[in-house]
């Protein structure tokens, strides 16, 4: 009877110490996969941000194309005026 008993406790250790290392894996391929999906939400986030960064930039080279060009004359005494400006500053 003590010899069964005793099978029976080692048997169920055994189990037991199966079960835990099966576990192990399931819960690492669990926190992969997460980490695989996280990566790929930063990788679209990254890309709609590039893209937001060209729309916008696209846009401002268009602000920019749209603004009239000064005159000759009047750019002239615009450069002439910030000029007297730096050497009051200095």
């Amino acid at each position: 009877m003590n010899k069964l008993l005793a099978a029976l406790i080692a048997t169920f250790f055994a189990a037991g110490a199966i079960a835990a290392d099966a576990a192990k894996p399931a819960a690492s391929a669990a926190a992969k996969t997460e980490a695989k999906t996280e990566a790929k939400v930063e990788k679209a986030e990254a890309k709609v941000e590039k893209k937001d960064a060209k729309v916008e930039a696209k846009a401002e080279a268009k602000a920019d194309a749209a603004k009239p060009a000064a005159s000759g004359a009047k750019a002239k005494k615009a450069a002439k005026a910030e000029a007297k400006k730096e050497e009051k500053k200095a």
